[in-house]
């Protein structure tokens, strides 16, 4: 079954609130949200359960639902325009 939602869905998960920089959440008109802060020295980059792109840093973990197979397209159709 293929999957048709589009929604791609993150995480991000800090060892420290020090690694934290800047988490903005807006009351008025906008609905933009920033989170902001560093995972430190890339450790590696792989994909866990080949659903999930894993990037694992010194100080922490981000991980957003997507495959490999979908870069490789995302790359090519960058390429052929």
């Amino acid at each position: 079954m293929q999957e048709t939602n589009k929604e791609r869905f993150f995480s991000v998960e800090l060892k420290s609130k020090a690694s934290l920089k800047n988490v903005t959440m807006t009351n008025g008109g906008q609905e933009n949200v920033l989170v902001e802060g560093t995972i430190g020295e890339l450790l590696r980059a792989e994909f866990a359960e080949g659903i999930i792109l894993e990037i694992v840093g010194s100080n922490g973990v981000l991980r957003i639902n997507l495959t490999e197979k979908e870069i490789q397209r995302n790359q090519k159709q960058e390429m052929e325009v």
